[in-house]
């Protein structure tokens, strides 16, 4: 999980860093303002979710000031009630200071801290249901403790709109299995620039990352000052310190690892 800059094939390398930005921010712009459909970004406090969530800020800032009418942006987080203290508390302080700027910058930007049901926590499902303890092959705590509360907010609002799109922080550099998951997805796309979200009908997906490296994540990060103020240096200094394993990020679906 620890950062390392390598030699892979950089995102950036055709039109350089803040061009590919610039063109990156006014391409989701374009589909921002094509409908009312609600967007929401799927943040986890990681740092491909961190950079989907500064390319949406950084979105709604140019068309601000390019005095366009703009929609709410939801941001959803799912707390396991489990997880890490230090990764808790980084993800709710971030959380708090992106809600607290984006009034302050009236932007309509609204985070949504998400829990499981009580039927579906940890514990109940360890002592209560005598769950055996998550491993590779039967992590049933993706499922119930971060997948459906997800999925029950975006349920929620694709009936209340019609539709849903939500913002995920996927790359096809991530993995092989991450690589053929977005692919498949993308064959099955009826609607271009968005793919089908695995289990609701009516929600979309958007990838506006997929095609960047792990490297291209961290310069980004690095290069571009966190809108709402938070210290991405801080962040790179968490992943320095995590385990191989690392922690379990905001899962969207089940194709995204934990």
């Amino acid at each position: 999980m620890q950062p390392v800059i390598g030699k892979s094939k950089s995102y950036f390398n055709e039109l350089g860093f803040r061009k590919t930005i610039d063109e990156l921010v006014k391409q989701i712009a374009g589909l921002y303002l094509k409908d009312q459909i609600p967007w929401i970004v799927g943040y986890s406090g990681g740092k491909d979710s961190s950079a989907c969530l500064q390319l949406m800020w950084k979105t709604l800032e140019y068309l601000k000031k390019n005095n366009k009418k703009l929609k709410p942006l939801y941001v959803i987080t799912t707390d396991t009630l489990v997880e890490n203290p230090i990764v808790s508390s980084w993800v709710k302080g971030s959380l708090h200071s992106l809600e607290a700027k984006a009034k302050e910058q009236e932007l309509p930007i609204f985070p949504n801290l998400l829990t499981p049901n009580i039927k579906e926590t940890f514990w109940v499902n360890l002592i209560g249901k005598g769950y055996p303890a998550p491993r590779r092959k039967f992590r049933w705590c993706t499922e119930r403790m971060k997948i459906r509360p997800a999925d029950r907010f975006l349920r929620k609002l694709a009936a209340e709109s019609g539709e849903a799109i939500i913002v995920i922080g996927s790359r096809k550099a991530e993995s092989s299995n991450r690589l053929a998951s977005i692919k498949k997805f993308e064959e099955k796309s009826v609607r271009e620039n968005f793919t089908p979200h695995v289990n609701l009908s009516n929600v979309f997906s958007f990838l506006p990352i997929k095609n960047w490296s792990n490297d291209d994540v961290w310069l980004y990060l690095l290069q571009e000052e966190c809108p709402w103020g938070i210290q991405n240096k801080d962040l790179l200094s968490m992943y320095k310190g995590a385990t191989d394993g690392g922690e379990c990020p905001l899962v969207i679906d089940t194709s995204t690892p934990s």
